[in-house]
């Protein structure tokens, strides 16, 4: 079983949709962008008008939103920066990653962020920024075990605290 990171399409509609209600009861985004209610399709579409960077509001920067398959079932995704905005560099990152419940404690997540770190080195970036909340042991074993150094933790204006990692992506 070999996890793969790929754009979306339109045939991950169903699965993508049970897993952003899933992640949702944890706090979790696993959609972005999805208080502009579309079709699919359209969805599907607007992930990758924003990969080539167009038609970005003036607080976005270029990124991808890519699906983690194992098999053909969404097992998680990452959402991955070209760049960082100010909240970005502070609370966000460079890459956003999170699997679905179901398939935890299988390696996918570290699967997920080394596949991550690879794509942001073919975009030319040496080492990128990992966030993660500060009580979220695991992934800030995963982040760590994937070469994360933690750079501080910094407090969003909503409270909760943000782990800052430094990885490098080669």
């Amino acid at each position: 079983m070999a996890l793969t990171l790929r754009p979306f399409t339109v045939a991950d509609e169903t699965e993508a949709l049970a897993a952003h209600a899933e992640l949702a009861l944890d706090g979790f985004e696993f959609l972005l962008e999805t208080e502009q209610a579309r079709p699919w399709p359209e969805y599907v579409a607007r992930l990758a008008e924003v990969a080539r960077g167009e038609n970005l509001a003036p607080d976005r920067v270029r990124a991808t939103l890519l699906v983690a398959d194992v098999d053909g079932q969404v097992v998680g995704r990452s959402s991955i920066r070209f760049a960082l905005n100010s909240w970005l560099e502070n609370f966000g990152g460079h890459i956003g990653y999170g699997v679905r419940p179901a398939f935890r404690r299988r390696g996918y997540a570290t699967g997920i962020l080394r596949q991550s770190l690879a794509i942001c080195a073919s975009e030319g970036l040496d080492r990128v920024l990992v966030t993660c909340d500060d009580d979220n042991v695991a992934s800030s074993r995963t982040i760590e075990n994937c070469g994360g150094v933690l750079d501080d933790r910094r407090t969003k204006p909503t409270g909760e605290v943000v782990r800052r990692y430094w990885v490098p992506t080669a």
